[in-house]
C-alpha cells in the first residue's frame, strides 16, 4: 500500500476543513498510519508463526489458527483506514467539479463566475462534506463493532481451547507476545473511537453553524420587511413654514413687567 500517494491525496481536503476536520486528519495519519506502518506490522507479524498447539497432528494448527484469528488484525485494520480515508475524497472530487464548472461558466459569461469561492461549504458542497462524515464515522464503528464480535471482546488471551477436526482432542494453542498484542489493539481501538468524536464533533459544528447562519438570514430580512412597511414619513411640516417674515422673536426670560415697559416707550415714538 502506498500510503504517501494517500495522504497526498486525502491532505488535499485539509484546506476545505473546519478545526475538527483538520484535528481529525492528524489523528488519523498521526495515531494510526504511523503506529500501523511502523510499529504494528513488526507486532503482528509473527502471529503465524509462532503460533504453536500442544499437539502434533499435521493440519491441527492451521485449522485452530483459522479459527482463533478468522481475521487478521493486521489487514483488517488497513481496510478500515482505507475505507475510513475514503470518503474525504468525495470532497476533493466535489471541489474539483465545482473549479471545473466555474471555470466553464467563466469562458462561456465573459469572465462572470458562478462560485465566489469553489471551496467554500455552500450549497451543495456543504451537504457533501457532511455525508463524508457520516460516512467517515459510520465505518469506523463499524470496523470496531466486527473487530469487538470476531475476537469477542478486545481481549488478547495467552491461552486458548481448539477441539476442531482434524486435532485429536482439546489442545492448547497459545500466541507469541499476547499482552504487546492487546496494547496495540487496545490503541488502535482508542484511536478509532476519538476519529468518531471528531466526525460528530464536527458534524455539530457545521449543523449548529447552519442554523445560526439561516436564523440571521432570517432575522435580517424580517428586520428589511419591517423597516420597507414601516416607514417614516413627515406628520407636519415644519415649524419654520408658520413662523411670519415679520414676526419678532421674543426672550422666554424677559418679565411681563418689563415687556410693557417696553410697549409703552415705542408708543410714543409713533406718534412723533
Amino acid at each position: 500500500m502506498n500510503w504517501s500517494a494517500l495522504e497526498s491525496l486525502i491532505s488535499g481536503v485539509n484546506k476545505y476543513s473546519t478545526v475538527f476536520g483538520r484535528v481529525w486528519l492528524s489523528m488519523v495519519f498521526v495515531f494510526r498510519v504511523m503506529v500501523f506502518v511502523v510499529a504494528a506490522q513488526r507486532v503482528w507479524g509473527d502471529e503465524n508463526k509462532d503460533f504453536v498447539c500442544n499437539t502434533a497432528q499435521p493440519g491441527c494448527n492451521n485449522v485452530c489458527y483459522d479459527h482463533i484469528f478468522p481475521i487478521s488484525h493486521i489487514r483488517l485494520w488497513a481496510l478500515q483506514l482505507i475505507f475510513v480515508t475514503c470518503p474525504s475524497l468525495m470532497v476533493v472530487g466535489h471541489v474539483k467539479y465545482r473549479e471545473k464548472k466555474d471555470m466553464q461558466y467563466t469562458t462561456s459569461h465573459q469572465g462572470a463566475h458562478l462560485y465566489a469561492n469553489p471551496g467554500k461549504k455552500r450549497g451543495g458542497l456543504w451537504w457533501t462534506y457532511l455525508v463524508s462524515l457520516i460516512f467517515k464515522a459510520g465505518f469506523d464503528t463499524g470496523f470496531l463493532y466486527i473487530l469487538y464480535h470476531v475476537y469477542e471482546g478486545y481481549d488478547m488471551p495467552r491461552l486458548s481451547k481448539c477441539s476442531l477436526e482434524p486435532c485429536p482432542n482439546t489442545v492448547d494453542c497459545y500466541i507469541s507476545r499476547p499482552t504487546e498484542k492487546k496494547i496495540f489493539t487496545i490503541f488502535m481501538v482508542v484511536s478509532s473511537a476519538l476519529c468518531i468524536l471528531m466526525c460528530i464533533c464536527e458534524m455539530v459544528y457545521l449543523i449548529c453553524k447552519r442554523i445560526q447562519k439561516v436564523i440571521k438570514k432570517k432575522a435580517d430580512a424580517d428586520r428589511r420587511l419591517f423597516a420597507e412597511n414601516h416607514e417614516m414619513t413627515p406628520l407636519a411640516k415644519p415649524r419654520s413654514q408658520f413662523r411670519s417674515k415679520t414676526s419678532i422673536r421674543m426672550d422666554p426670560t424677559v418679565s411681563i413687567q418689563n415687556l410693557s415697559n417696553t410697549k409703552i416707550e415705542e408708543k410714543p415714538s409713533k406718534k412723533r
